[in-house]
């Protein structure tokens, strides 16, 4: 049965085809490459990360040159990369996604589909691009991200920071609590929209006036621009 698979090939194997074929996706590579350095918003650029999208881009056009139509070939490596084990972990969720923009671009330009990768790469690339810019599902850049530390000693119902904040913001909705220490001590993150941008450094002397608040930070949440 695999010898008939094995009979079955389609694609072109002549050098000229080929070397498109790696020089398509080697453009279309170094385009996401760049879309990437230019949209990244995250804690830690990597300029190997970026190196690699576009090796990505033209290995995997390589080796869906290898395989073709043939599925006996197809199987055989998939049972060779079941043997690799990655142990990278990807930082940032969007890494995972210019991931696959970078395999999907490659499988195109390996089949020969040179203008479904340029096509493929644009439009997808001027939609990432208008996202960042637009920030259309990012917070507002009125909004701070206030984080401080809270011991409650009495074990107060009611946190007595929250009237500084009622005093000071319009909004302030919570976002996460968690324990940073044996006890009662947490951190507590929020996100605010003060009533005075003025205010931001009355507001954060006032939270560490009060009784079990400590280490009271206030920033725009670069990661969310």
């Amino acid at each position: 049965m695999l010898d008939g698979f094995q009979s079955i090939n389609l694609f072109s194997t002549n050098v000229p085809d080929m070397l498109v074929n790696i020089l398509v996706a080697f453009i279309c590579g170094m385009f996401i490459a760049w879309l990437y350095k230019i949209t990244y918003k995250g804690p830690g650029y990597s300029v190997s990360f970026v190196n690699s999208i576009v090796l990505l881009s033209m290995i995997t056009s390589v080796v869906i040159m290898v395989i073709g139509n043939n599925l006996a070939r197809a199987f055989g490596l998939v049972g060779a990369m079941s043997i690799i084990r990655f142990r990278t972990a990807v930082k940032e969720t969007q890494d995972i996604v210019y991931i696959f923009f970078g395999l999907a671009i490659g499988m195109a330009a390996g089949v020969g589909y040179h203008k479904i990768a340029f096509a493929g790469s644009l439009i997808i690339g001027a939609v990432v691009f208008a996202m960042s810019k637009s920030n259309a599902t990012g917070i507002r850049k009125e909004e701070y991200l206030l984080q401080f530390s809270y011991s409650s000693k009495n074990g107060d119902d009611v946190p007595p920071y929250l009237d500084i904040l009622k005093k000071y913001c319009t909004k302030y909705s919570l976002i996460n609590i968690k324990s940073i220490a044996e006890g009662s001590q947490v951190e507590v993150s929020y996100y605010i929209k003060l009533k005075d941008i003025n205010d931001s450094n009355i507001l954060t002397k006032s939270l560490s006036s009060v009784s079990g608040v400590e280490y009271v930070n206030l920033y725009f949440d670069e990661e969310q621009f």
